[in-house]
C-alpha cells in the first residue's frame, strides 16, 4: 500500500499551509504534491513559496503563479462583483510588488502538468496531476459538469485518476471502467461553507485507488489579522470569515 498527499490553492495563506503539512506528517505520509496557486489573497506568498521549495515538494504552476511570474495583466472576470473585481486587482498587485526575484523565478519554472506512475505489487497506477484543465489553467470544472467531460480527460491523459484544484471546491467522481476525477479543494481559500483547509489523500493498493478528502481547522483568525494588517483588501479577510461569497 502507498499513500500520497495532494494539495492545491494555498494563495499566500501560510497558517493554513502549515496546518495541512503538519497533518500530513502526523499521518506518516511521505509523498506530497502541490497543484499550484501558491500566491495572492493573503500576505505570505514568499513564505509559502519558500516552504514548498525547502521541502522539495513537486509543484505545478497555477494561473495565479503564472500571472505573478510573468507579470501578466489582470483581466476582470464577468462573474465577479464590482467589489471583488477591485479587491482582486489590488491583491494581485500586492503580490507582484512583494514577491522576491528568487521566488518569482521559482514560479516561472514550475511545470504545467505532472504525470505519476506508482507500482504497487504487480499493478501500475497512472495519476494525472493538473491545476485546472488539460489545456488551460483557467478552466473551471465543477462537480456538476457532465460525466463525459471527466471521462474524456481520463481517456486523453491515459490515466486511472485525474486530480485537480483551481475551483476551491472539492469533489470525488468515479466512473466504472474509466477511473476517478477528483478535486482536492483549497488549502488557503476554500469556497466551501466551512472554510476549512482541504487536501487529498490517495491510498493505492494492487486492487484500487481510494481517494479521501481531508478538511482541517487552522488558525483562521491569524490569517484574517495578517490580511487586515497588510495592503491586501479586507474583502479577503471577510471572505475567510464567511462574510463574503465568490462565484469563481
Amino acid at each position: 500500500m502507498i499513500q500520497i498527499a495532494i494539495f492545491s490553492d494555498v494563495h499566500g495563506n501560510f497558517p493554513a499551509l502549515e496546518a495541512v503539512l503538519a497533518d500530513i506528517v502526523k499521518r506518516g505520509i511521505q509523498q506530497k504534491f502541490c497543484l499550484g496557486d501558491l500566491v495572492d489573497f493573503a500576505p505570505w506568498g514568499n513564505e509559502v513559496v519558500e516552504k514548498i521549495r525547502s521541502l522539495n515538494i513537486p509543484c505545478l504552476m497555477g494561473n495565479h503563479d503564472e500571472r505573478i511570474a510573468f507579470d501578466i495583466p489582470v483581466v476582470p472576470l464577468p462573474k465577479h462583483s464590482e467589489e471583488e473585481t477591485e479587491a482582486r486587482f489590488i491583491a494581485i498587485d500586492h503580490s507582484k510588488k512583494n514577491i522576491t526575484e528568487r521566488n518569482r523565478q521559482f514560479l516561472s519554472e514550475l511545470p504545467f502538468h505532472l504525470k505519476l506512475n506508482f507500482k504497487v505489487g504487480k499493478k501500475h497506477w497512472d495519476i494525472q496531476l493538473l491545476h485546472a484543465g488539460l489545456v488551460s489553467n483557467d478552466t473551471y470544472l465543477y462537480e456538476s459538469e457532465g460525466d463525459e467531460v471527466f471521462i474524456r480527460m481520463l481517456e486523453e491523459s491515459h490515466s486511472d485518476i485525474v486530480v485537480m484544484g483551481h475551483t476551491h471546491l472539492s469533489f470525488k467522481k468515479y466512473f466504472k471502467t474509466k477511473g476517478w476525477a477528483v478535486n482536492c479543494g483549497s488549502v488557503g481559500r476554500s469556497k466551501e461553507k466551512n472554510r476549512l483547509a482541504s487536501y487529498l489523500i490517495l491510498t493505492l493498493d494492487e486492487k484500487q485507488i481510494s481517494p479521501e478528502i481531508i478538511q482541517i481547522d487552522y488558525p483562521i483568525e491569524e490569517t484574517v489579522c495578517g490580511i487586515e494588517e497588510s495592503g491586501i483588501p479586507d474583502y479577503y479577510a471577510a471572505f475567510l470569515k464567511n462574510e463574503k461569497t465568490s462565484v469563481l
